[in-house]
Parts: C-alpha cells; structure tokens; sequence
C-alpha cells in the first residue's frame, strides 16, 4: 500500500478519532476527534473533513457490541458507526475492516489504550502533540489503525 497518497483510519463512535496518515511523510499524521453534535456523529463535517483530505482508503476499526452495555449506548455506537460506514461509501472511498484484535497484535498492543497512546507518541514524533492528552487515546488508535494499513495491506 506504499504508492497511497493519504490512508484514512477510523476509530469509529462518538468518543473516537480519525486520522490521515500520509506514507510520504511517516513521521506525520493528522488526528482528530469525531465530530459530533448534539450526542451524534456530525454527518456533515466529517464528509467536509474526508473530501478535504481525499484519503485513497479508509480503514475502520471492526467493532461490534459488548455484553452488559446498555440499549441506548449500543444504539449510538451503532448509529455512530453506520454514519462513518455510509459516509466513506457515499464519497466512494474504497475501504477495509479490521479488528482490534488483529491491528494491536501487529503492534504488539494489549487492550490497555494508553499502550496506543505511547506507540503513537513514539511512531510520529513531528506530530505527537494530536496526542498529548490522556483523552486522546482515540485519535492514537485511529492513526495506528492508519499506519497498520500502511504496513500491512
């Protein structure tokens, strides 16, 4: 996947990131958190945001319901990954699906998102202010998510 102009990585739901990792400059990558209003994941800017950087790929992290998670927080991350899912597919960005399972293995990650959090500190030293703040354990997972494709696909 190295001829990939800009690889976009999704942490999907409306406490998650993208990103946009551009192969040309490893160092580098550009994390941001969901834009979301009013409790939902704002359609609009991140369609604005995804065209504005014309990612060649997306890859969206494969996630699913976990048991004992309420109806309504199940509901909004569905809702919330259904948007991205609809969003990539309406700009017709090609894409893939990984698991967390798959791309932290790669990494050598446990579950722990502070480990995410260092690595990407550590893989993008030019840009490591996107994740400087304990809460920015998303946007680290959306860039890894990115930079796995880079390595991987």
């Amino acid at each position: 996947m190295g001829d990939q102009s800009c690889i976009m990585g999704c942490d999907p739901g409306i406490g998650g990131a993208i990103s946009f990792f551009f192969p040309d400059a490893p160092d580098r990558v550009v994390a941001e958190d969901m834009p979301v209003v009013a409790g939902r994941v704002d359609a609009v800017t991140l369609a604005d945001r995804i065209r504005q950087m014309q990612p060649s790929i997306a890859i969206i992290e494969n996630v699913h319901s976990m048991p004992k998670q309420g109806v309504s927080s199940t509901f909004k991350f569905g809702m919330a990954f259904g948007a991205v899912q609809g969003i990539i597919g309406a700009l017709a960005i090609p894409h893939h699906f990984v698991t967390p399972q798959v791309w932290k293995k790669h990494f050598r990650l446990s579950a722990d998102k502070e480990e995410a959090r260092a690595l990407a500190l550590q893989r993008f030293p030019a840009t490591g202010f996107h994740f400087s703040r304990k809460r920015d354990q998303g946007r680290a997972e959306a860039a890894l998510i990115a930079l796995f494709a880079h390595e991987v696909l």
